[in-house]
């Protein structure tokens, strides 16, 4: 499965952004989805993750409450949307795919992954 992650951009303290993450190729439902995040000088780290049919979602301490992911799996596409963003937020976003069973919060179990896509929090 090819991904393409869209939707970053520089946005204020308090704002919000969705992120979009396009599939093509293998048909997009047989994968557990994940979102990770990596600023500069740090290592990639978890933001959320949802399982095939989207009927279950798991969140990274730091975002919940704030981030919402979901998926239309018609359209083949996963989504994140971001609201009361932090200046801590910054980083380049990525979404990945998880073949088998169970989803993951560790981005080494993810085989699939997008080109990023930059998100600017401004303070």
């Amino acid at each position: 499965v090819q991904l393409q992650a869209s939707g970053g951009g520089l946005v204020q303290a308090g704002g919000s952004l969705r992120l979009s993450c396009a599939a093509s190729g293998r048909t997009f439902s047989f994968y557990n989805m994940g979102w990770f995040r990596q600023a500069p000088g740090k290592e990639r780290e978890f933001v959320a993750r949802i399982t095939w049919s989207g009927g279950s979602t798991i969140y990274a301490d730091s975002v919940k409450g704030r981030f919402t992911t979901s998926r239309d799996n018609a359209k083949n596409t996963l989504f994140l949307q971001m609201n009361s963003l932090k200046p801590e937020d910054t980083a380049v976003y990525y979404c990945a795919a998880k073949e088998g069973r169970g989803g993951s919060s560790d981005y080494a179990q993810y085989d699939y992954w997008g080109q990023g896509t930059q998100v600017t929090v401004s303070s």
